[in-house]
């Protein structure tokens, strides 16, 4: 059937797990369905756990997977009668072999789902899943999908990272997953991406041709993520978001840097996001005593948030590498002075460096503290580099331009589909 221009689409939007208050998928999925919802577009999204928060207008189906790796339970090995599908099968005879599951898994489910279903929808999104069964999907419904970083860059920093040869093997277990991801998207129609060096990666690490990809960036709400006057920021308070407590992210860089600014001044930490228990980050905070100093905070709404960013005087992008960074624009919306490694996309995402930011090297305590340091000894740089990065923000980056943005590309693959129907019942005659 053909769509015009001008016809609200329905949508079945795909996202293999969907953490709600933190993790980039999650936050992504809310916001642009929302902002898809309100360009009047119908949205259906299929989830496995964790299950997003959505607006009211979305309608969720669940499709649950064994939740292996949930938070209270993390790598349990599933019972013989959760077994009820060849997903689940599939989903623990990986989990069995070192390998992360869930992609290909998710993949066989919502295309089990989707294939008595392909007449009520337009067009399928697939949010970073990359699965198998996505190849399947797009046989029956035009696919576009987000590929917001390459997982290689995860791999290879947590590989170089790791303390013994038996690590590096089970993480190169562990990440078999992204060879499939990338034989997907070479096959894929479009691929949305959201920024130009998450294009570059792309390309060189999975082999996507560049014709196949189109940049559209990440949003944020200006009117959620504002500035809150009324709040007094609390001196010395430095806010992270840090939603998975893995190298990437570079929290212990962080936490070094804290240490050593804590031997001169009054510095406290609110992490939003959860410590992994046993894991490196609380490891290292009881290292360097700093328990008494740090907050972490996680399942709080939007809202409590922008507080706190609020009642901070610095927000920290610590990160190795990343391909957007919500956080950041999150961060700069709120008039919250913003101090951010060169890692990826952020460079690109931030801006000049004294202007809408302060830089710091990825990976460089030393640095790191510099730039701390030349943030909070300096009111006035703090309070110029906030309203900038406000401006900044509101000018580049909202979900209703990443959702226009978006339906763009929906339209254009829903063009090629129609062209090539058209090109081979041509053939037939």
């Amino acid at each position: 059937m053909a769509v015009h221009d001008d016809q609200p689409l329905k949508l079945a939007y795909l996202s293999y797990r969907s953490k709600p208050t933190v993790g980039g998928q999650g936050i992504y999925t809310r916001h642009l369905t929302k902002a898809l919802a309100d360009l009047g577009h119908s949205v259906e999204v299929l989830s496995g756990q964790p299950y997003p928060v959505l607006d009211e207008r979305i309608q969720l189906t669940k499709l649950p997977s064994l939740d292996i790796f949930n938070d209270h339970h993390p790598g349990r090995f599933p019972a013989y009668w959760e077994i009820k599908s060849l997903a689940d099968v599939l989903e623990i005879a990986q989990f069995s072999t070192g390998n992360f599951p869930e992609p290909v898994a998710f993949s066989m489910r919502a295309y089990q789902e989707l294939k008595g279903r392909s007449h009520e929808f337009d067009l399928v999104h697939d949010n970073q899943c990359l699965g198998y069964g996505v190849l399947a999907i797009n046989k029956i419904l035009p696919t576009v999908v987000t590929l917001h970083h390459p997982i290689t860059v995860d791999r290879r920093l947590e590989m170089d990272a790791a303390p013994s040869r038996l690590k590096r093997l089970a993480i190169a277990r562990w990440y078999r997953f992204v060879r499939m991801q990338g034989r997907v998207a070479q096959r894929m129609p479009r691929i949305v991406v959201v920024s130009e060096n998450s294009i570059d990666d792309i390309h060189n690490d999975m082999g996507v041709e560049r014709d196949r990809m189109r940049l559209v960036h990440v949003g944020v709400d200006p009117d959620l993520f504002r500035p809150m006057p009324e709040v007094e920021r609390i001196p010395g308070r430095l806010i992270t978001t840090a939603s998975a407590d893995v190298e990437l992210k570079g929290l212990k860089f962080l936490l070094e840097a804290m240490a050593k600014l804590r031997t001169e001044r009054d510095i406290t930490l609110t992490v939003i996001g959860r410590a992994k228990e046993g894991g490196p980050s609380e490891k290292l905070i009881r290292e360097l005593d700093l328990a008494d100093h740090i907050n972490f905070v996680t399942g709080v709404p939007d809202e409590r948030i922008v507080e706190l960013y609020a009642e901070s005087e610095i927000a920290v992008v610590p990160s190795l590498y990343e391909g957007f960074s919500l956080p950041a624009v999150e961060a700069m919306a709120t008039t919250t002075p913003l101090v951010a490694t060169t890692g990826g996309a952020l460079p690109e995402v931030t801006g000049k460096d004294g202007e809408t930011v302060l830089r710091c090297e990825p990976g460089n305590v030393e640095s790191l503290v510099a730039a701390l340091t030349r943030g909070l000894d300096d009111p006035e740089l703090r309070t110029r580099i906030g309203q900038a990065g406000r401006e900044r923000v509101s000018t580049h980056y909202t979900w209703r331009q990443t959702a226009v943005n978006t339906v763009a590309q929906y339209r254009e693959v829903l063009a090629m589909r129609s062209h090539q129907a058209a090109n081979e019942a041509a053939r037939k005659v």
